[in-house]
């Protein structure tokens, strides 16, 4: 290819340019542009003091060692020393929705071929590396995706999080120096998704251009921001490398996991909108095409280990009778499970507790009108176990060293064949003998020691071959609540758990954090206990349904322990979320924030209407609450908002509705668009831990249901 490359997305553009003698050379990585005919890089470069009298600017595959002293697109070593690259030949193809490039070092020995294509809004980012010559490698870095940042570029928002507390946002400024965000516990880990989202300068939820990236990687990566010293900043992502863990044998090739890349004028919300397009085409549901998001009821909170057949019959009873649409047995099902210190491994039903087997559980679940499902933590082993005992070296571990427990269990190794090969067998085996439509495929602990690159492979490949032996089968992504949530796992999970806290006052921020990267169609979100197990924190029954109504809604409690106010209430909010995720789990999510402490969420699209959200976790410090903004609806002509309940507060003490939410049958009430962008949204009086909940369309557009009363 000759003259600029430019391949767009969505707002976005990448343009590079072709030179003779080496990989393209940067030009812009941000806006949509149309470049026309603009003069070539080197015609626009200024001579720089204390410098190489050979220019070396940014291009797709910076090395070091010729020039540059930026950061790196790829590390090799041979025999302990490192290999010093320079590109000896470089040839770009493609066409407007796909560009190839590849890099040779015929000296070397090295083939690096970096891809982008365009996917709906947004680019998907790969590269390769193959060793060319005659002579083993180790390559000790790569980096999915290198490109400079906007010049306007001005913040950075990122996530971290522990156990019982993913996904806790921060927001930086561009670093004077250098920026980075790496995980080392062998999963993605707490934090959420390993990605970054990079702000324009006043780029905020509604506007402003904003760059988000994320790594489709289940296990450690690296993420660096770095200032040039000619002022600009260069982002690099790349999955973590173990020391010498990928060694390459003369004609053998590595891929980095692929990146997804966008971009958006219309801020976070647009930047998050293009991140959801890019994850919903990488999803594989069963049939082709998702189907309504069952109602879940998992078992877990509601007994923990303890329960047999005549305990679980009784509790998949009360799940039916509020409306539940699956059922899931967690822990303490198989062989020696009393507890977490034994059993991990024997992926056989219990004989004390089961004795029967599965099958008539399942079959009873079924007749109830409710699917069964099941949970599993493969990758892990308890040292309790038969398997163990049968095969102490399948576990990670150093050879002379202390194994380390974790929950009482170790790691299998799953860049093993045989141990992949016998967890397929175990858990075809259970699914073969039982009617079992679901798995919740957990993960406790982190890696020690750390395994690598081929480790999550391996499991990518056991997930791949239960689904193309099960494809009708559903699989969850849990991994201690919210440590593996990333794009890596998308093609292979239905669903992840966003956090074992399900304390909805915690669980406003987490979800918003999980949305930055992930549909809320994938988010589980469960009404749990009050108090909460985890937090020890109170909340009515109204507010933790409404909070879990924005994702894939569920149940981690015992209905029948409940009282008959309560039960009643889930039982409308069950009924409430099944009707609304025909709205909420299709189009866009739009996040933002109202005055005095509000937030809120919108879900849907204007056309077939969309359900809005607004929270309030503390108590209001304003005398009156003021109107709530909403810009993403501007310029869409005439809009029908219905105040559909308040959830939560001081049940039976909630203050007057204004007189526009006080009509009869929570009739509609007309606004133009514009009106609501610019004005704002009337707002009832809402007190600590509520929701007001509105469903919005254009004029004559269908209605929607009010919550029931109580609520």
């Amino acid at each position: 290819m000759t003259g600029l490359v430019v391949l767009a997305a969505g707002e976005g553009s990448l343009v590079v340019e072709p030179v003779a003698d080496g990989a393209p050379r940067w030009h812009h990585c941000g806006a949509r542009i149309v470049p026309g005919a603009p003069p070539l890089l080197a015609a626009t470069r200024t001579a720089a003091s204390f410098s190489l009298d050979r220019d070396c600017p940014l291009s797709t595959a910076p090395v070091a060692g010729t020039g540059w002293f930026g950061p790196e697109v790829i590390g090799v070593s041979r025999a302990g020393k490192r290999v010093v690259l320079a590109w000896t030949d470089a040839d770009i193809s493609g066409d407007d929705a796909h560009v190839r490039i590849t890099c040779r070092d015929a000296l070397a020995g090295i083939e690096l071929v970096q891809t982008w294509h365009t996917s709906g809004a947004g680019w998907h980012c790969g590269a390769e590396v193959t060793n060319t010559g005659t002579a083993a490698v180790t390559l000790d870095w790569l980096a999915s995706v290198l490109i400079p940042l906007p010049p306007q570029a001005a913040r950075l928002i990122s996530w971290r999080g522990r156990h019982n507390a993913e996904l806790v946002e921060a927001d930086e400024p561009l670093p004077a120096h250098g920026w980075l965000r790496e995980t080392r516990r062998g999963i993605s880990g707490h934090g959420g998704a390993p990605g970054v989202y990079v702000l324009g300068d006043g780029a905020g939820w509604h506007s402003g251009d904003v760059l988000a990236v994320q790594l489709c990687w289940s296990g450690d990566t690296r993420i660096a921001v770095e200032r040039d010293d000619e002022g600009y900043h260069i982002l690099s992502a790349g999955a973590g490398l173990q020391p010498g863990e990928i060694a390459l044998a003369p004609g053998q090739s590595w891929a980095a996991p692929v990146a997804l890349l966008g971009f958006s004028r219309a801020g976070r919300n647009g930047a998050m909108a293009v991140q959801h397009a890019l994850v919903r085409a990488m999803q594989c549901w069963p049939g082709g095409a998702m189907a309504p998001r069952k109602v879940h009821l998992n078992s877990w909170e509601a007994c923990y280990f303890d329960h047999d057949a005549t305990r679980i019959v009784a509790l998949a009873q009360a799940a039916a009778a509020i409306g539940v649409e699956r059922f899931v047995l967690d822990d303490g099902w198989f062989k020696g499970r009393g507890d977490d210190s034994a059993g991990l491994g024997d992926w056989i039903p219990d004989p004390v507790k089961y004795p029967h087997g599965l099958a008539p559980l399942a079959h009873a679940v079924r007749d109830l009108g409710m699917e069964f499902g099941l949970w599993v933590e493969p990758e892990m082993v308890n040292p309790d176990s038969d398997l163990y005992r049968a095969h102490p070296e399948w576990a990670l571990h150093h050879a002379g060293h202390p194994r380390l427990t974790a929950r009482g269990q170790l790691v299998l190794d799953m860049a093993r064949a045989d141990v992949r090969d016998y967890l397929f067998a175990a858990l075809d085996s259970v699914l073969r003998a039982a009617p079992i439509g679901y798995l919740k495929w957990d993960h406790n602990r982190d890696l020690v020691p750390p395994s690598g690159a081929a480790h999550v492979r391996g499991t990518y490949d056991l997930l791949a071959r239960l689904r193309a032996a099960h494809p009708a089968v559903e699989i969850e992504s849990c991994a201690g609540g919210g440590g593996r949530s990333d794009a890596g796992m998308v093609p292979y999970v239905h669903r992840f758990w966003t956090s074992d806290t399900i304390d909805a006052v915690s669980r406003v921020a987490m979800q918003r954090g999980f949305l930055a990267f992930l549909p809320p169609e994938m988010m589980g979100s469960h009404v749990g206990a009050s108090p909460a197990h985890a937090t020890g924190r109170s909340q009515s029954m109204a507010f933790r349904a409404a909070i879990a109504s924005t994702g894939h809604f569920g149940v981690e409690l015992d209905p029948a322990a409940l009282a008959p106010e309560s039960h009643a209430e889930l039982a409308q909010w069950v009924a409430f979320a099944r009707r609304a995720r025909d709205l909420a789990h299709h189009g866009q999510v739009w996040l933002g924030q109202g005055g005095d402490g509000l937030v809120w969420q919108a879900q849907g699209s204007l056309d077939a209407g969309l359900l809005l959200w607004v929270i309030r976790t503390a108590p209001p410090l304003d005398r009156r609450p003021r109107p709530l903004p909403l810009p993403f609806v501007a310029g869409a002509g005439d809009i029908s908002v219905c105040l559909l309940g308040i959830a939560g507060g001081l049940a039976g003490h909630l203050p007057p509705l204004p007189t526009v939410w006080s009509g009869p049958d929570a009739a509609p009430v007309p606004f133009t668009a514009d009106w609501l962008a610019h004005v704002g949204l009337p707002l009832p009086p809402l007190r600590a831990e509520s929701v007001a909940l509105f469903h919005c369309v254009r004029a004559g557009g269908p209605r929607f249901a009010p919550l029931h009363p109580e609520t």
